[in-house]
């Protein structure tokens, strides 16, 4: 017998009784009395004005009960609280929204300050509001896999129920602002080496630890020691300094005002916790009024609503792969990290042994424990036979952009595949309408596009054409969702909606190098607009050998002028400088050559315009065609397949905000071409 057969037995959480009237926690009365947090009508929890009034006087009630200890959890098996109710505070502004701040401090003041031992368990996704409740309790007891952060910076926030006051006075302060400035998460064992956690222990050693913590036996670090260093003004404007000029190389202050905010708020106040607070509600609530922070919060909205494309079920446990190379062992790779059988194909075996190194690299990145990144490998079978092919319930073809190469393909997959097995091609330039021809079945044919590479890039297109079944989209769009991949429905249409939207940006570049524009001043011009890399930069990365492919299939496939793409490209392409993964490409990386990754002080608008615009044009003129099912959809796809300078609301929102883009591109097709001329469909648009 060990320690655990004398641990009391607690009922499950859904056995534990809602209090009358509450409809988001369940309390248990005891010695060690526990509040589990349960949003009604919903899997995920997150911290709303309706949670937080019901915690105020479930506190009371723990007051009259007087436990030894209290532990709040979570009773949803997915995690802990995924953040504050966005849906609750995106339209709030002036003093509705420091009113709502105020009332959420004092509930997390009170259970601060409660005369017994507190202690949170925090499993799976804490962040953000989350967090903020975990930090206001005595102590945090971590499950294994826990993932604990303040991501509000990307809404063009920073945490306002009291983060950034608890999280730089529990830990090192500079740590801390730099998990709140960047957004990024702490896993599992980072939290616990860096003090937000007390413990952490595997989910069968709960109990264990909550005892311990009651009777005061956990390891408690209070972090003391380490933000002394830091109560002096001069010491915290030495480290703002460094800050801030570590943000504006990622995020200009003149396009994200919250990390500079959060800096000077700190800086400014960080030697007094109720002034902090203070000042923090004020804070907050002037970047909730900030048009950055309304576009991150509509990009939010954005990302939901493609989830939403998602639901049902999709009937797919065994994914096939044809083709090993960077883009099919990547696909490969992700579906196996998240739950699926994967078989991965290949005509030779050099690349199937490069596919299963890369997917170790990728589980590495996404910080899987050893067990997890084996039993994703385990799932994950090089499979140099095809045996595959005839058990998958959906067959995923990688092949290269040859028509020729996937006809092949289609031709052999006749009379193999399960009855009501999907076929899908992650073609990127070759028209649907003629693949489907060699197809062993139009009806369960369709396009599944992602975007490279797979282990980053959250967009996945689902790609219709006139043949294709109701129900194949459907499955495709739940199966994107189910690899936590954001599915958009486009139909079938040259470059399909992201490719017809990004290929101007790139080619339009093309020209004006050979106009004689430095690849450094095109770039950094882009990066003042607000896009993650330059066109220049993009270039390189997709690869310039697919660059020409898609250029060619756009210019041949549409009914309307294309830039011309210079003949030196071509040259390039045909001597093997094909980019980033040949070593060169428009840039030299063999030779030490880096792209720019500072934005310019004042770019030419003519530069930025002759970039941007022909993109909102194109969004126009695929919203005509019925590529997209509206101007969400264009925005949301092109933030989320190309990182299209989120701030900014997208290109359809941009143009909207802006109002001139149709004159604009009058006058820049007066001065520069054909290729500018507006297209029809501004007129109806808006």
């Amino acid at each position: 017998m060990g320690v655990m057969d004398f641990l009391p037995v607690r009922p499950a959480p859904q056995d534990i009784p809602r209090p009358q009237g509450v409809a988001h926690w369940r309390y248990a009365k005891g010695d060690i009395a526990q509040l589990w947090l349960d949003c009604a009508d919903t899997g995920t929890n997150v911290i709303s004005e309706g949670v937080l009034r019901e915690l105020d006087s479930l506190l009371d009630q723990t007051k009259v009960d007087n436990p030894r200890a209290l532990v709040i959890r979570s009773a949803k098996p997915g995690g802990f609280a995924a953040g504050a109710d966005i849906d609750g505070f995106a339209d709030l502004r002036g003093d509705d929204a420091v009113q709502m701040l105020e009332q959420g401090h004092a509930v997390l003041d009170k259970l601060a300050a409660l005369p017994f031992t507190t202690i949170a368990v925090v499993h799976g996704n804490t962040l953000g509001g989350g967090l903020e409740l975990a930090l206001a309790c005595d102590q945090r007891i971590g499950v294994e896999g826990v993932k604990v952060g303040f991501p509000e910076v990307q809404l063009g926030l920073h945490p306002g129920l009291g983060g950034t006051v608890r999280l730089t006075r529990l830990i090192d302060p500079v740590a801390a602002m730099q998990m709140m400035l960047t957004g990024s998460s702490a896993h599992d064992r980072k939290a616990r080496k860096l003090g937000i956690l007390d413990a952490l222990v595997p989910e069968r050693h709960v109990e264990a630890a909550i005892c311990a913590a009651a009777a005061g036996k956990l390891d408690h670090d209070t972090g003391g020691l380490r933000a002394t260093a830091m109560r002096t003004r001069a010491a915290r404007a030495l480290a703002a300094t460094r800050m801030r000029a570590e943000a504006e190389k990622k995020a200009p202050n003149q396009h994200y005002p919250a990390p500079y905010a959060l800096i000077n708020l700190w800086e400014d106040h960080g030697g007094d916790r109720t002034e902090m607070q203070k000042a923090e509600i004020a804070s907050f609530v002037e970047l909730l009024d900030s048009a950055t922070a309304q576009n991150l919060i509509r990009v939010f909205f954005l990302r939901r609503k493609l989830k939403s494309e998602g639901k049902g079920t999709d009937g797919i446990d065994h994914v096939h792969v044809i083709g090993a190379g960077a883009m099919g062992a990547e696909i490969a790779a992700w579906s196996a990290m998240q739950g699926k059988r994967v078989t991965l194909e290949d005509v030779a075996l050099d690349p199937l042994g490069k596919a299963v190194k890369r997917a170790v690299g990728v589980y590495d990145r996404k910080h899987l424990s050893g067990i997890d990144a084996r039993d994703a490998l385990d799932r994950m079978m090089p499979d140099p036979d095809g045996l595959g092919r005839a058990r998958a319930d959906l067959v995923i073809e990688a092949a290269p952009e040859k028509l020729e190469i996937k006809e092949k393909i289609y031709t052999s997959l006749g009379g193999v595949m399960k009855p009501n097995a999907i076929l899908a091609s992650n073609t990127s330039s070759l028209k649907l309408a003629d693949l489907v021809g060699a197809t062993p079945d139009a009806g369960r044919f369709a396009g599944l596009h992602f975007f490279n590479p797979v282990s980053q890039m959250p967009l996945v297109e689902v790609v219709s054409h006139e043949g294709a079944e109701a129900r194949t989209l459907d499955r495709l769009a739940a199966f994107a969702e189910g690899i936590d991949r954001l599915p958009v429905r486009v139909t079938d249409y040259p470059g399909f909606l992201v490719n017809r939207i990004l290929g101007p940006y790139l080619m339009e570049a093309m020209v004006m190098l050979e106009e004689g524009k430095t690849k450094e001043e095109i770039d950094r011009a882009a990066l003042a607009f607000g896009m993650p890399m330059g066109p220049v930069t993009l270039a390189d990365q997709v690869g310039l050998d697919i660059c020409l492919e898609v250029a060619q299939s756009l210019r041949e496939n549409l009914d309307r002028p294309m830039a011309e793409t210079p003949g030196w490209l071509s040259e390039m392409v045909d001597k093997g400088h094909m980019g980033r993964k040949s070593g060169r490409g428009l840039y030299d990386y063999d030779k030490g050559e880096t792209p720019p990754d500072t934005p310019a002080d004042d770019p030419p608008d003519s530069i930025i315009d002759r970039l941007i615009l022909p993109m909102c044009d194109a969004g126009v003129e695929c919203l005509r065609k019925g590529v997209a099912q509206d101007a969400d959809s264009v925005d949301a796809a092109v933030i989320f397949g190309t990182g299209w300078a989120p701030f900014r609301g997208g290109p359809m929102h941009y143009a909207k905000v802006r109002r001139d883009v149709p004159r604009r591109l009058e006058a820049l097709a007066a001065e520069h071409g054909a290729r500018f001329t507006p297209d029809p469909g501004w007129a109806s648009f808006g």
